[in-house]
């Protein structure tokens, strides 16, 4: 058995000379241990001795940034698999590829825990000033990282503040900067960091005064920052206290909002006054837009139709074959379906604004035949700015839209119909909207039976939004 001893637990460059030479030997992994000075276990009688390095190894370049990282993992296999890694890529240099192979699940875990205590340590150690003997003073901060990532780290922070002279304080080693050298001391505990400075006093009042107890998560909370953290900053330290009130806090803000509202009206969105006026020179406008190349092969402009005052605004995708020709929105069999589900719901087709998200045709020919395509991000962002004029003319009550364009348009976001279709949902302007499928696709469906379904349910969907629009 070839035991290597470590110098300390993150010597990657020590695993790295001795794994070249026991590589170059043909020593297998069942055949090398690897210990860190201080922790050996001795279970392997006599040592052979280290072979050395007769040839370069060659690997992938993925590699070595994978091993260093995985060095700094507490895990004590970690060199032996680094090891295991390393005599597998010589006989397949893609092994490294292969995500179904358990070594290299494992290693890439290890990495981003690795990652991920790296990122706590940027974003967790806070410093206290120190007053040291002669009048100078340190910047000391305390830290528990979870794996091997102190002097790996040290850098981070003396980019972030090289003028300044600081300590961080952790179990296993310390870390000091003095403005020009790195020094290191033996691990401390959590009494050798200072307990805090005045300022924290500021810092704490304010902190209190911003706390929101309505949109704490815990969960997440903790997801991102382990209580473990909490004690070493000054504002996580407030946060069992401020929890704790949190419900009473929330009830109060929640009495303070509700007495605003009763005592200060409010202001709901009004339609200009020149509505008419103002639509047709917008409808005008849009017939000469050129704001993507959609225009080029389009027959015209398919503008919102309607009245200026309506109950619903019905937006859909973007106009289809029969809608191109005629200048008109939904009349083509699309259209049909809706008119037919808008009467079964109850909507009066006459009390409805219907416009698209994109205003032209975009198809693809099939010998004579257009083929309709679905617009892309591009194309609805450049259309976005005509609906947002059409919305603060019409101001509509209730919005609904008809798919998945519609609904990126409104929202402003990809949407998906499944988890939004059944409860309104607010839009950026502080409207109500209802999402559902776009009439097109029931038109679509095989199955006579399934059809029959979906189509009961799209006439529920404009129900319940006709519902929300007569009692708001």
């Amino acid at each position: 058995m070839h035991r290597v001893l470590l110098a300390r637990p993150d010597d990657y460059d020590g695993w790295r000379e001795a794994a070249r030479g026991l590589v170059s030997a043909g020593i297998p992994p069942q055949a090398v241990s690897f210990e860190v000075a201080g922790e050996e276990v001795g279970l392997f009688g006599d040592d052979a001795p280290l072979p050395e390095g007769s040839r370069d190894i060659r690997v992938p370049k993925a590699f070595p940034g994978l091993a260093k990282r995985v060095a700094l993992h507490s895990d004590p296999e970690r060199y032996a698999l680094l090891y295991a890694m390393l005599w597998k890529l010589q006989s397949n240099r893609d092994a490294l590829s292969d995500r179904a192979d358990p070594l290299v699940v494992r290693l890439d875990r290890l990495a981003k825990e690795v990652g991920r205590d790296a990122h706590k340590m940027h974003a967790f150690v806070r410093f206290r000033e120190l007053e040291e003997e002669g009048g100078t003073t340190r910047m000391v901060a305390w830290f528990e990282p979870d794996h091997h990532i102190t002097r790996a780290e040290a850098g981070f922070f003396i980019r972030r503040f090289p003028n300044m002279r600081w300590s961080i304080l952790t179990p296993e080693t310390c870390i000091h900067w003095d403005g020009e050298q790195l020094a290191e001391t033996p691990g401390a505990t959590r009494a050798d960091a200072p307990d805090g400075d005045p300022v924290e006093a500021t810092w704490k009042t304010y902190y209190k005064s911003i706390f929101n107890p309505a949109r704490v998560k815990v969960k997440a909370m903790t997801a991102e920052m382990p209580r473990k953290y909490w004690k070493n900053m000054p504002e996580t330290a407030l946060i069992p206290e401020l929890l704790a009130g949190a419900q009473k806090r929330e009830s109060e803000m929640i009495e303070t909002s509700l007495s605003r509202r009763e005592t200060v009206p409010a202001v709901p969105k009004t339609r200009p006054t020149n509505v008419e006026a103002a639509w047709a020179q917008l409808r005008e406008e849009a017939g000469a837009c050129t704001a993507c190349d959609l225009h080029c092969n389009a027959t015209q402009t398919v503008f919102g139709e309607g009245p200026l005052d309506p109950m619903l605004m019905l937006v859909g995708e973007q106009p289809g074959d029969a809608e191109d020709l005629a200048g008109k929105p939904f009349v083509g069999p699309a259209g049909q379906l809706l008119d037919e589900a808008l009467a079964e719901a109850g909507v009066d087709r006459s009390r409805a604004y219907v416009t698209n998200a994109v205003k032209h045709f975009k198809y693809q020919l099939r010998g004579k035949r257009r083929i309709h395509q679905s617009p892309n991000a591009g194309e609805i962002t450049a259309c976005n700015w005509w609906l947002k004029q059409e919305r603060e003319l019409v101001v509509p009550p209730v919005t609904v839209a008809l798919g998945a364009t519609a609904g990126r348009a409104l929202f402003g976001k990809p949407v998906t119909i499944g988890k939004l279709r059944d409860s309104p949902r607010q839009l950026p302007d502080g409207s109500t909207a209802f999402l559902t499928v776009h009439p097109s696709y029931l038109l679509r469906l095989p199955d006579r039976v399934r059809a029959e379904e979906e189509r009961a349910r799209f006439v529920e969907d404009l129900k319940r939004a006709r519902r929300f629009a007569e009692t708001s």
